[in-house]
């Protein structure tokens, strides 16, 4: 079962892609479980959630969260986690909120993280290991890194708009009973196998120039509000 643990919509500052957008863009490339990550906000993975109802898909609910050190995600999470905290502190937040807590793209050469992860091995609960998105060598970093450490694995595509969609993904074994928890646990067991592969260097450059874009558009509507 091919699952996407990493995408965003337009609930996101860099994303213009609706949730029922990337739920579709999952359906047409066989994604079976989706994970909706939308920075800071629950909003997009709640209305993915209500638009899946009755199709051959599992949606995870989940937020990244903007922390002090760097970028957390929480996976199976149903409520906002506040950013701007330590990353210790964001972590206790996510797992009193029943989720799951993944540091994403640990190693990307312009979004990596910056606190001591070394310091947090015991705190989470898996590594992001393939991330479509990134510039540099920060998959194979991470990846060294996870072995290293025994850590489970994770992966997504980390998209923006639902093109990336489902280029990188986790593979579990498939079964009758999909389901949130049953997901979550064959990662902690590290029954799991890394599927897919980064985005070419052109197709990453447009799409940062397109996430930047969004950014630019929301800015300039909000500041448009105030006047």
């Amino acid at each position: 079962m091919k699952c996407d643990l990493h995408v965003h919509t337009s609930y996101s500052f860099d994303s213009s892609s609706l949730p029922r957008e990337m739920v579709d863009a999952a359906l047409k490339k066989g994604i079976d479980c989706l994970a909706i990550t939308d920075h800071d906000e629950i909003k997009g993975a709640n209305e993915a959630i209500e638009y899946a109802k009755g199709k051959p898909i599992l949606i995870i609910p989940g937020i990244e969260v903007k922390t002090k050190g760097g970028d957390i995600l929480g996976l199976n999470v149903k409520e906002k986690i506040p950013g701007g905290l330590s990353a210790k502190e964001t972590i206790k937040k996510i797992k009193e909120a029943g989720g799951m807590t993944i540091i994403p793209h640990p190693f990307g050469l312009f979004c990596s993280f910056k606190g001591d992860l070394e310091n947090l091995i015991d705190d989470i609960d898996g590594l992001e290991v393939l991330n479509a998105s990134l510039f540099g060598p920060g998959n194979k970093i991470a990846l060294d890194f996870a072995k290293r450490h025994n850590l489970p694995l994770t992966a997504g595509s980390d998209s923006h708009f639902p093109n990336f969609v489902g280029k990188c993904y986790l593979e579990i074994p498939r079964a009758p009973d999909l389901s949130i928890e049953r997901i979550l646990n064959q990662i902690r067991n590290k029954n799991v196998k890394i599927c897919g592969k980064e985005a070419n260097f052109f197709e990453k450059i447009i799409d940062h120039l397109k996430r930047n874009f969004c950014k630019f558009s929301k800015y300039a509507r909000r500041e448009k509000r105030k006047i």
